[in-house]
């Protein structure tokens, strides 16, 4: 098992520390986050029955760890609606995630900051589509949704966040104060 866990550890660390990030926008939480999803892992890999691939067995888990926290926190659904500021806060990791250089590009941040202000639905679908690279399938399967429900919130959460890059862009909020 110690062999297995430390595969899995090796293979997908990143990318589920990457997706708690985004989820919930403090590194420190991510970090307790991840710790937590590989202790469910541990715990239950005996009976992962391999119908979807470890990948999306861990995402699943990670979604779960996710939403709980989120449960757990006294005011969750105001934790979802802030505005993350990627000038003031970093993600501090071993190698900077592709992410983390491309913010530096204003439509990147302005993307980001509207991201922010989508549903949660909407927020996660696009994580694990366009950051994460889960094809429908695989975002079907991590949040048990049909993949036309996938299709379909993909589509409304695209919609969405253009609309609130619109939005900020007619307020003048794609220029940085640097």
């Amino acid at each position: 098992m110690h062999a297995v866990f430390q595969e899995l550890y090796e293979k997908y660390h990143q990318d589920v520390y990457q997706f708690l990030f985004y989820m919930v926008k403090n590194k420190e939480q991510a970090e307790d986050l991840v710790q937590e999803v590989y202790i469910k892992v541990l715990r239950s890999y005996d009976r992962f029955e391999g119908k979807s691939s470890e990948k999306t067995w861990l995402f699943s888990i990670a979604k779960h760890v996710a939403i709980d926290s989120f449960r757990k926190q006294k005011g969750w659904k105001n934790k979802l609606l802030e505005t993350f500021d990627w000038n003031k806060q970093q993600v501090k990791d071993v190698a900077p995630l592709p992410e983390e250089v491309a913010v530096k590009n204003e439509q990147v941040q302005l993307l980001y900051r509207c991201l922010d202000k989508c549903k949660m639905d909407h927020r996660i679908v696009l994580i694990l589509r366009y950051i994460q690279a889960l094809s429908i399938q695989e975002t079907a399967q991590v949040l048990g949704w049909s993949e036309s429900k996938v299709k379909t919130t993909q589509h409304r959460a695209i919609k969405a966040l253009k609309a609130h890059m619109e939005e900020l862009e007619e307020k003048g909020g794609n220029s940085n104060a640097s």
